[in-house]
């Protein structure tokens, strides 16, 4: 993309007007509406594909309705603390190459000149949103250190090429996510940056919630839900022989809407299950057991 054909979304594009489904497995909306509420970061920790993304997507939308629409589940927008109508939730992939401009913003050379554009955390500190850092032990460990003003006290963002210290607004609220189980001794969370949170863990649901999850997302039949998340729960057991990563929620979701465009069960299960969660040949075919005896 080119300077010139760069678009400066308004940060109300980024706001969830449908409420997203989500089953909560403990008191995590509870803990996290607190934290809101008096203005603590928060760190969600788990396993890839068990639903941290789409936890703070649906909290976005929650702490955005009247409390009276959040018990009758009426998906129309209401009053929120920002004050226009929805909470914004602004979300950065963040990977080994982002730089602190990225996330605070750049001068941009177009047509009319030189011109200042803000990034996405600067966007979110002013418009008083939700910042969404995913997976941010994948950023260098120099960027994450521009959030710590944010995440104290202090709830400022300086912007030292506009010679700008900005004060967050009231709706401000900073939210990373991580993977423990991808740590080392170069990825890791820095303890300067971690005891500025909250941490809420995630973890894979038991099999009647993540039952109701597939049938949601997949729009698939019950019997075949079941099996789904039957499956899951036994390539689970499989980490203790030696299998790195275990099948997620979204693994099994995708097996699901295979089926229902009419793959076979087994075939489905090996392309998105087997064959994405592990290369290792005997696992592969440790997992296709799994499958074969609940497919039979």
């Amino acid at each position: 993309m080119t300077t010139t054909e760069y678009r400066e979304y308004r940060v109300e594009e980024y706001s969830v007007k449908e409420e997203p489904f989500y089953a909560p497995l403990s008191d995590e909306i509870e803990i996290f509406t607190a934290a809101y509420k008096q203005k603590i970061p928060v760190l969600l920790k788990g396993p890839t594909g068990v639903g941290k993304t789409r936890f703070i997507e649906y909290m976005a939308w929650r702490l955005s309705q009247p409390l009276n629409v959040v018990k009758s589940k009426n998906k129309k927008p209401g009053p929120s603390a920002s004050g226009n109508g929805m909470i914004p939730l602004v979300t950065v992939a963040c990977h080994e190459d982002l730089t602190a401009s990225d996330l605070i913003g750049r001068y941009l050379l177009d047509a009319n000149g030189t011109r200042w554009v803000d990034g996405p955390l600067t966007r979110a500190v002013k418009a008083g949103g939700i910042c969404y850092l995913d997976e941010i032990v994948e950023a260098r460990k120099d960027t994450t250190v521009i959030i710590h003003p944010l995440t104290d006290h202090r709830r400022l963002l300086t912007i030292d090429k506009l010679g700008q210290v900005i004060e967050a607004a009231d709706g401000f609220l900073m939210v990373i996510s991580y993977n423990p189980g991808y740590q080392n001794a170069l990825k890791d969370l820095k303890h300067s940056t971690r005891q500025r949170f909250v941490a809420l863990e995630f973890t894979f649901p038991p099999p009647e919630i993540e039952t109701e999850i597939i049938m949601h997302e997949a729009d698939v039949e019950r019997e075949i839900a079941e099996q789904l998340a039957k499956l899951g729960d036994k390539i689970r057991n499989l980490r203790d022989y030696g299998l790195a990563e275990a099948a997620s929620t979204r693994v099994l979701i995708y097996a699901a809407l295979l089926m229902k465009q009419g793959v076979a069960p087994r075939r489905a299960c090996q392309v998105a299950v087997t064959w994405g969660i592990t290369d290792d040949e005997q696992m592969q075919r440790s997992i296709d057991e799994v499958v074969t005896t609940i497919f039979a």
